[in-house]
């Protein structure tokens, strides 16, 4: 696996998080960076996670978020 591959996700996923949470990429970003989903879901687990369909993820992470008190 490449970097280039997680960082393609990583893009692509924030895009995705914020057109459903109505925010901005850089937004979706922040919320992302700031409740661990980057270090500790989104990049580790790229592998299983890409091959997901957008809907599934959007609520996994959407729920890991709140899991950690942080309001979207």
């Amino acid at each position: 696996m490449s970097a280039g591959k997680e960082l393609t996700f990583v893009v692509f996923m924030m895009h995705v998080l914020a057109a459903a949470w109505s925010r901005s990429p850089s937004e979706a970003y922040v919320l992302c960076k700031r409740s661990g989903v980057l270090d500790s879901y989104l990049i580790p687990h790229y592998d299983v996670l890409h091959s997901m369909g957008a809907n599934a993820l959007i609520e996994d992470i959407t729920g890991y978020i709140r899991e950690r008190g942080i309001e979207i």
